[in-house]
C-alpha cells in the first residue's frame, strides 16, 4: 500500500498561489492505477539499470524519472531540489545571488522571460525573448530547466559566458556576465512632470502592495496628481496576493481575478475593497512581452474595469497557477493546478493581455528645430499682448522621447485626457451659467 506523507503548503517566488490540495482526495477520485503502464515503466527502468553504458544508482534514476514526468506537463511544473527550493523562497524577499534572469523552457532551450532591473543580465543588455543556447560553451539543449539554472548559479564575482540567440539576429552572440547579489527594488517612483506621477514595479514581492501605497503618498506630497503611469514592463510576476493588493489600490471595489482548476477547492475569487486610493485619476499601464503572471493580473483587472488605458505590446501570457507541494524537508514539486481569469472571464494563458493602444519600443530622434525662424525672430515684430515672448519646449519631455518612447506616449496621453477633461468641465460650467440666465 502506498504511503502518502502529510505536507504543508507554502506560497513563494514564482509560484502564484498555494491552494489547499488533498492528495488523499485525488487518490479516492482515481482509485485504479494503470497497471499495464506501470509494468512498462518498470521494464524500461530495469533495462536502463542493467544495460545503460554507465552505472546509475536507483535514487538518481528515479529522480530523473520524476524530472522528466514534470517537464512533460508544461514549462512551469518542475521538481525542486534542495537548492531550487531555497531559491524559490528567497525570491519573495527581494535578495538572492545570480545573474538576475527570469527564465522558462521553450523547445528544449532556456528562454529569457525578463531580466531583473539593475541585475548583471539587464546591464549586459539581455532582452525578453532571447534564447540561451550555451552556458560556458556547454549546449543547453537536453538540460532540464533546473540543471540550466544550477549552471548559472555560482559564487558572487565569478563569471559565466552565455551564448545567446536573438530573434531578428542572423548569428548567435556571446555575453560574459559576472554573478552578483541581486537586490530587487520592487517599487520605485518619480514625478515625470508636475502633477504626473510614475510608479515602476519590477517584481511582485510580499510587501509590494504596501510599497506602491507608500509611493503614491510620496507623489501626492509633491502636489495634486492629475495622472499616473504604472510601469509593468519586464515584470515577470511573483506573489499573487501582492498583485491583488496593487490592483486594489486603483479600484473602487469589484473582482480582481479568479482561478479555476480540476479540484473544487482550487476555485478562488479575489475582490478589491471599495476605496480607490487615487480618486479615479487617469492612468496608463505599460506592458510588454516581459510582463507575465502577476503583472498580467493587474493589467487585466484594470483593463476590464475600464480603470486604466493599457499601452505597449502584448504581454507574455502566463495565466497558470503553480502550487508548491513539499514532499520532504528539502524537496518539493511545483505543480500547475489551476488557470486564472480576468474579471470579464478572459484566460490569459498563452494569449496574454492585448494593449488598448499598441506602442512598440523604438529609438526616436527629434528634429533639431533650433534653427527654425518664427515670428518672434523677425525684426520689428509686434509683442504678444500678454507679454509672453514664447515658451521653450520642455527639455525633460524631449529627453524622455529619446530615451523611452513608450513612456513618452503614456505621458502625452495623460496630458491629453486632462486637457479634454478641463475643457469639458468649463463647457458644463458655461452651460450651467447660460441656463441660469
Amino acid at each position: 500500500m502506498m504511503h502518502i506523507p502529510r505536507f504543508t503548503r507554502t506560497l513563494m517566488g514564482a509560484a502564484l498561489l498555494s491552494l489547499p490540495l488533498s492528495l488523499t482526495a485525488a487518490v479516492e477520485q482515481e482509485p485504479l492505477l494503470p497497471l499495464d503502464d506501470l509494468r512498462t515503466f518498470a521494464d524500461v527502468y530495469n533495462q536502463i539499470r542493467i544495460g545503460y553504458v554507465e552505472e546509475i544508482d536507483d535514487s538518481t534514476l528515479l529522480e530523473y524519472a520524476i524530472q522528466g514526468m514534470l517537464m512533460s506537463l508544461d514549462p512551469h511544473s518542475v521538481y525542486l531540489t534542495k537548492d531550487a527550493f531555497e531559491d524559490l523562497q528567497s525570491n519573495t524577499t527581494g535578495e538572492f545571488s545570480g545573474l538576475g534572469l527570469e527564465v522558462g523552457m521553450e523547445d528544449g532551450y532556456v528562454k529569457i522571460i525578463a531580466p531583473i532591473d539593475g541585475s548583471p543580465a539587464a546591464e549586459a543588455g539581455l532582452q525578453t525573448g532571447d534564447i540561451i543556447l550555451k552556458l560556458d560553451k556547454q549546449p543547453v539543449k537536453g538540460m532540464s530547466l533546473n540543471e540550466a539554472i544550477d549552471e548559472m548559479r555560482g559564487p558572487k564575482g565569478s563569471e559565466i559566458q552565455l551564448t545567446i540567440g536573438r530573434p531578428g539576429e542572423t548569428e548567435p552572440f556571446e555575453v560574459t556576465l559576472k554573478r552578483d547579489t541581486i537586490k530587487v527594488a520592487s517599487v520605485r517612483e518619480r514625478e515625470l512632470e508636475p502633477g504626473y506621477g510614475y510608479i515602476r514595479i519590477a517584481q511582485f514581492q510580499n510587501h509590494t502592495g504596501e510599497d506602491v501605497s507608500a509611493s503614491l503618498s510620496k507623489l501626492k506630497e509633491k502636489g495634486k496628481l492629475k495622472g499616473l503611469v504604472l510601469d509593468l514592463r519586464n515584470n515577470p510576476g511573483g506573489v499573487l496576493r501582492a498583485s491583488v493588493d496593487v490592483a486594489d489600490l486603483f479600484m473602487d471595489g469589484g473582482l480582481v481575478v479568479y482561478t479555476e482548476g480540476r479540484l473544487a477547492n482550487s476555485d478562488v475569487r479575489y475582490e478589491a475593497q471599495p476605496a480607490d486610493s487615487t480618486d479615479g485619476i487617469p492612468m496608463v499601464v505599460l506592458i510588454n512581452g516581459g510582463s507575465a503572471s502577476a503583472s498580467e493580473i493587474v493589467a487585466g483587472a484594470l483593463q476590464d474595469h475600464g480603470r486604466a488605458v493599457i499601452m505597449g505590446t502584448n504581454s507574455f501570457g502566463k495565466g497558470s497557477v503553480q502550487t508548491v507541494l513539499p514532499i520532504s524537508e528539502s524537496r518539493a514539486v511545483k505543480l500547475t493546478t489551476a488557470l486564472y481569469f480576468t474579471p470579464n472571464g478572459r484566460s490569459i494563458q498563452a494569449s496574454g493581455i492585448e494593449p488598448d493602444i499598441q506602442v512598440e519600443r523604438a529609438r526616436v530622434t527629434a528634429y533639431d528645430t533650433s534653427r527654425q525662424i518664427s515670428e518672434a525672430d523677425l525684426s520689428g515684430h509686434l509683442d504678444n499682448a500678454n507679454g509672453d515672448a514664447g515658451r521653450p519646449a520642455s527639455r525633460s519631455v524631449n529627453g524622455l522621447l529619446a530615451t523611452d518612447n513608450q513612456l513618452y506616449e503614456a505621458l502625452t496621453l495623460l496630458k491629453g485626457v486632462n486637457i479634454l477633461g478641463l475643457r469639458d468641465k468649463r463647457a458644463r460650467a458655461a452651460a450651467a451659467l447660460d441656463s441660469e440666465s
